[in-house]
């Protein structure tokens, strides 16, 4: 039995891993989130767009999601610990090349480059050395809290950024970013690793099919805003009348397929593959992955449309904003940690159906709160019931998908379950703003068409120019537009009461799109195992 003195030595060295490896998931997710609230300086800073910088945020997507299979097998091939580091040093070199950027190109090197990089060799790796540092028994806890240290980075993300760039200045964000990167570097010589796998040539064809389909298909989910999901908007590109968005998804299907069909080629000769494809043979793995893809999907959703209420709709401040959002992150953390401990031998399966239960309840709630248009205190307890949901989740679907296979296999699980979450981030976000852009769009049109004080010609014009979708306003952005334009009082009035209305409408469609694929996830959650990770037994 161990004595007293091992036993706290071996829980402070668990606690060290589990901070060394939260760090590095927090600080990969934040920059998805941390810096949307101050696009506007960032443009002003370097001298480009808005659009220019979302160009930046865009590709840093794109980076991670192209090559997150790559850097799971290249963690596989050189060791977990030693890809984590090579990706911080990456990542770090990126955050201060950001920090210090005087212009669009250098910015798009260090932010979606350089830090897409690192980030890709990063989170596989974190996944691996968790399945390395924890028993199988006390994963889904470990599994739990990395999870949970990614969906706070995006709660908190609009706060830090809102403050930093109102008191200081944006850079300080990356440079803060260096920072905490020497801290993970240093705190890394704790983490435990296996002995990397024998050495193998990577497979460069895998890679670039992979890269192109990924790439494909996720730029055009994320361009499906402004291009449109099936018919093309207007002066967006298209092919034979259909959106390019479309034609981007199929053509990165195919590709994937080709690459599937590579994968078992060189398997079939005695090569090494880049993902072994017999992986998704395994109905628990495969369960879990779809799982992650609809956790991160409505996760994004949820942290796309609430902000926007909150800024645009109700009129809060970037750091009030965060402020209210924080519910969520409390919940969020105290489900991840308290599940595992308390129900250890739970089941996944109905962990996760009583947490996607809670998220959908949540999502509910915020509809009700936007019928009845109350101040900003309404989301907290939908905040609070969502925030328990993603903390189920968070503390089961780790530790499912890794259970699936030998722990040799965990760093290719990770890239496979990053690739998930990333696709799953991207369709969200997409898909939310579509609709909800869409919704909007519609009940405007309507709304200033059945409304008399707006001229039939001021309609007209409307119709014409917001066909390809109205933008989300505010009250101040739209009265000082129409105010500018030389628009009498009562008309002005008339298109912002309008505009108020749709962008209700809008954010109601949205979050019911929402609750309806929340829906569709708790169905399918009859993929997932019944018996915890580690059992000898698994239920499906």
């Amino acid at each position: 039995m161990p004595t007293e003195p091992t036993t706290t030595r071996a829980a402070g060295a668990a606690g060290i891993v589990l901070l060394t490896l939260g760090s590095g998931q927090f600080l990969m997710t934040l920059d998805s989130s941390v810096m949307n609230v101050s696009i506007a300086q960032v443009a002003e800073d370097v001298g480009t767009t808005v659009t220019g910088v979302q160009t930046a945020i865009t590709l840093y997507t794109l980076v991670m999601a192209t090559m997150m299979i790559t850097g799971g097998k290249i963690g596989t091939m050189i060791g977990r610990r030693r890809a984590f580091s090579i990706g911080c040093v990456v990542y770090g070199a990126g955050s201060l090349t950001t920090a210090l950027a005087p212009n669009l190109g250098v910015l798009i090197l260090g932010w979606s480059v350089l830090e897409g990089l690192g980030a890709a060799l990063i989170m596989p790796a974190i996944v691996a050395l968790v399945a390395s540092n924890f028993a199988p028994d006390g994963r889904p806890r470990a599994y739990g809290l990395v999870a949970s240290a990614g969906a706070i980075a995006v709660a908190v993300g609009p706060l830090v950024g809102g403050a930093v760039t109102t008191y200081w200045t944006w850079r300080w964000v990356f440079a803060g970013e260096v920072v905490v990167v020497v801290a993970i570097l240093a705190l890394s010589r704790k983490v435990q690793d296996a002995a990397p796998a024998a050495r193998s040539r990577i497979d460069l064809v895998g890679v670039v099919l992979s890269a192109l389909g990924l790439g494909a298909a996720v730029f055009g989910v994320l361009r499906s805003s402004e291009w449109g999901w099936i018919r093309a908007k207007p002066d967006a590109p298209a092919i034979g009348g259909l959106s390019a968005t479309l034609w981007l998804i199929i053509a990165g299907l195919l590709v994937i397929r080709v690459f599937f069909w590579w994968q078992a080629r060189r398997v079939g000769r005695g090569q090494e593959p880049l993902v072994d494809v017999t992986l998704l043979h395994d109905a628990r793995l495969v369960g879990g992955l779809v799982m992650f893809l609809f956790q991160f999907l409505l996760q994004a959703g949820l942290f796309f449309t609430i902000p926007l209420y909150l800024s645009v709709a109700l009129g809060l401040s970037a750091f009030e904003t965060g402020v209210r959002l924080l519910p969520l992150s409390v919940t969020l953390l105290l489900a991840a940690i308290a599940v595992p401990k308390l129900w250890p031998r739970a089941s996944p399966r109905r962990v996760v159906t009583a947490g996607l239960l809670a998220l959908l309840a949540g999502i509910l709630a915020l509809v009700v709160a936007l019928e009845i248009g109350a101040g900003p205190e309404i989301v907290s307890v939908p905040l609070l019931l969502a925030g328990l949901g993603v903390g189920a989740l968070s503390s089961q679907l780790g530790a499912v998908t890794v259970s699936a296979v030998p722990d040799r296999l965990s760093g290719e699980v990770g890239g496979l379950q990053n690739t998930s979450t990333n696709l799953g981030a991207s369709l969200g976000t997409a898909l939310a703003g579509s609709v909800l852009i869409g919704a909007l769009t519609t009940s405007f049109l309507a709304g200033i068409d059945d409304n008399p004080a707006v001229p039939d010609e001021l309609a007209a014009t409307a119709t014409v120019q917001l066909a390809a979708g109205v933008p989300f306003l505010s009250d101040v952005q739209l009265e000082s537009g129409l105010t500018d334009a030389g628009l009498p009082e009562e008309q002005v009035d008339a298109v912002m009461e309008a505009n108020a209305s749709a962008r209700i409408d809008g954010l109601r469609v949205s979050l019911a799109v929402l609750a309806l694929l929340a829906g569709v996830a708790v169905a399918l959650t009859r993929l997932l195992p019944t018996q915890p990770a580690g059992s000898r037994r698994t239920a499906r």
